[in-house]
């Protein structure tokens, strides 16, 4: 009952910036508990990039990214955001935002967006 949509993905140079916007909505975007960002390369497993958790306001960042990419979350708006900054291109891949309401683990899952980083 939560539905994630995606947007801000593209294409830039080494050391370029993209911010990522998920907008969730559905009737359980208030019992969100952790909001994600995970990352898929072709023929790899998703990978968790960032993860924000809601009742704390604490964050994780795999380390590749950390220092980087920041993740934030507007609770008005109930959108997770992911900031990413002097990108490189292996940060390129497919990236899901993904939520859970603290019982299962990441349950709803967006589109997928695309972010190709140049060299």
């Amino acid at each position: 009952q939560v539905q994630l949509m995606e947007s801000g993905g593209g294409s830039v140079q080494a050391g370029g910036s993209l911010r990522l916007t998920c907008v969730t909505s559905g009737r359980r975007t208030g019992a969100i508990a952790h909001a994600a960002w995970f990352r898929q390369r072709p023929g790899e497993e998703r990978d968790l990039v960032a993860d924000f958790r809601r009742d704390r306001q604490t964050t994780y960042y795999d380390p590749s990214v950390k220092g980087r990419f920041t993740i934030s979350w507007d609770n008005a708006k109930t959108t997770t955001y992911l900031q990413m900054d002097d990108l490189k291109p292996e940060d390129t891949g497919r990236y899901y935002c993904a939520a859970d309401e603290g019982s299962s683990q990441y349950e709803y899952w967006g589109q997928g967006v695309l972010v190709t980083v140049f060299p």
